[in-house]
């Protein structure tokens, strides 16, 4: 039985960027910009939380699957567009859809119910956000995974740097400074995915799951990943990213001696300065908080604090408005950015504007 859109109390029911419907037991989120790589906007981020909170109470609904429309991907991010808009206009709609957004992340990572995501293709971001906190987490050989944030002058979010945080040795934090796109077999590896399928087995799957729970079904179509790169570096990774700086970072990675060391220093150098130093602060931090409520917290107060970045309006231009790849950062290095600046970013912002989540048990360590 298929009903669209009644089973989730009908939300924004005009809105044709969310698309809703139950078959069989299983509740479907279907992102549909697929034009714009179904990156989120904020009715979006409404729509799929208010039909995750119907079916969390229907007991005709007994797992959720999110999945995207198109063949590039399940979701590209945010709609960066309308932040820089935003923080060039020193407005705050962006920090209205960052609380929503993040407390979308907070209900996925405590779904009483399995919540399953096809992680195909370009997932990075807010993509992340709404499948990498899920139960059943399953790529593709097409998956590329990504936080790309400090390519536009940004830090990781969603719940990244908790996700990153306790990825084995030190590789969430070489991905959240590089922001490196990684495959299906380094998902895994990090912890941000649980199953491999190809990609083909894709739709046999999503209409084995109208009639059967996704524990029953899904090991008829997991298989074995290609190989990926990052097991093989995790020697100079581990030992170049437990580095206490993001200098020292820098400075060990061009002297191993490998290119593909030598090819993340400047990768990295590349990056918005104090985005970079914030990540790293950002990231030790998050080890330390516990729970994703209290990481989404404190991302809540370093995303606002940053609102007024000028890096985060300069990145987004060179990298999405005008596409010339030139981003000039301010400050423009390493060096010329402070602690004071860092800590800027995780200034309270006042106990009105905070983020505040029920504290669950969602650790995956």
């Amino acid at each position: 039985m298929k009903s669209e859109d009644d089973t989730a109390g009908n939300p924004g029911s005009n809105d044709s960027t969310v698309l809703l419907h139950v078959e069989g037991g299983t509740g479907v989120v279907t992102l549909n910009r697929p034009r714009a790589l179904n990156s989120l906007t904020h009715p979006m981020v409404l729509r799929i939380d208010e039909a995750l909170a119907a079916w969390a109470e229907d007991p005709a609904v007994h797992q959720v699957l999110i999945r995207g429309a198109g063949e590039r991907g399940l979701c590209a991010g945010g709609d960066i567009r309308a932040i820089h808009d935003d923080a060039k206009a020193g407005t705050t709609a962006s920090a209205d859809f960052w609380r929503d957004e993040y407390r979308l992340n907070a209900r996925i990572a405590r779904y009483p119910k399995p919540y399953v995501a096809l992680m195909d293709g370009i997932v990075m971001g807010g993509g992340v956000g709404v499948s990498a906190h899920g139960s059943v987490r399953i790529v593709t050989e097409r998956s590329r995974v990504a936080m790309p944030e400090t390519g536009i002058g940004f830090v990781p979010d969603v719940g990244g740097t908790w996700l990153l945080s306790l990825a084995p040795g030190e590789l969430g934090t070489y991905l959240a400074l590089t922001g490196t796109a990684i495959g299906a077999a380094d998902a895994l590896l990090c912890g941000l995915a649980d199953h491999f399928v190809p990609a083909a087995r894709l739709p046999e799957l999503t209409a084995a799951l109208a009639g059967a729970p996704v524990h029953e079904v899904l090991p008829r179509y997991a298989a074995t990943p290609p190989p990926g790169e990052l097991a093989g570096r995790r020697p100079w990774i581990d030992h170049c990213y437990a580095a206490d700086t993001v200098e020292e970072i820098v400075e060990r990675l061009l002297g191993q001696g490998e290119p593909a060391a030598k090819e993340a220093a400047e990768t990295i150098l590349a990056k918005s300065p104090t985005a970079l130093k914030v990540t790293l602060a950002a990231m030790r931090r998050a080890a330390g908080l516990g729970t994703l409520e209290r990481v989404l917290a404190q991302e809540f107060r370093v995303s606002c604090n940053g609102l007024g970045s000028p890096d985060l309006v300069e990145g987004i231009r060179a990298q999405v408005i005008d596409k010339d790849r030139r981003p000039r950062w301010s400050p423009p290095t390493l060096a010329e950015v402070t602690g004071a600046d860092v800590e800027h970013y995780f200034a309270p912002l006042g106990e009105d504007r905070e983020l505040h989540l029920p504290q669950g048990d969602v650790s995956r360590g």
